[in-house]
């Protein structure tokens, strides 16, 4: 009979014990780098917000860049009556919804077109919501909705996001835009817009005087 011997490779099982030991390094600062950038991501889309942009807000945007709008380029624009009459008035503009009385700071900007908000969004560095963004944020607002032609059109700090004026959602590849949220002039039994599947589109450059806008914060 004959007495094998294994030689053991030590060097070997040395270089092989190693590249296991950088291997399970390497995972492992992949996968804590993986947590990182997803804690991060995490961290920001839990803190963005809706934020409706008042006529202070856009009285600095065009005091800073001159801007003029739509409404203010045709010389008229859209007023509202009710939820389903209108009038075409001369001079009305964000200045002055109704084409008579200038509006106050702290209520929600109106008669800006979609074109007008995304001019907005680029000088201030936010963004537009898409439609889903806007009500899955707008859930977490438990303020009073302002609708059914209870109230007339209330401070953007006071009232939901929800009702007091339809916001311009982000629009891809249409011409059209998705209004959100409602207005004053809504209700369950007219026009439903306090509903997210209510469909309520414009074109991009129609103003009205219960249109505005929020944009994504953080």
């Amino acid at each position: 009979m004959f007495n094998t011997k294994v030689k053991r490779n030590n060097g070997f099982n040395k270089y092989f014990l190693t590249f296991e030991v950088i291997t399970i390094l390497e995972l492992m600062k992949k996968a804590y780098l993986f947590f990182f950038f997803c804690l991060i991501y995490c961290s920001k889309a839990e803190k963005n917000q809706l934020k409706p942009i008042s006529v202070k807000d856009f009285k600095e945007f065009v005091n800073a860049t001159g801007y003029e709008t739509d409404a203010e380029k045709y010389g008229w624009s859209i007023v509202q009556v009710n939820v389903s009459d209108f009038e075409i008035v001369d001079g009305a503009n964000w200045l002055k919804p109704d084409g008579k009385n200038p509006s106050l700071d702290s209520l929600p900007v109106t008669q800006v077109s979609y074109k007008d908000a995304v001019e907005y969004c680029k000088w201030a560095n936010v963004s537009l919501p898409t439609y889903e963004q806007y009500w899955d944020l707008v859930s977490n607002d438990k303020r009073v909705i302002v609708s059914d032609n209870k109230y007339p059109i209330s401070p953007v700090e006071k009232v939901n996001v929800v009702g007091n004026v339809w916001d311009i959602t982000e629009t891809i590849n249409s011409n059209k835009v998705r209004l959100a949220g409602g207005s004053l002039f809504c209700s369950k039994d007219t026009c439903h817009g306090t509903q997210k599947d209510r469909e309520l589109y414009v074109d991009k450059e129609t103003g009205n005087i219960h249109i505005g806008f929020s944009v994504l914060t953080q």
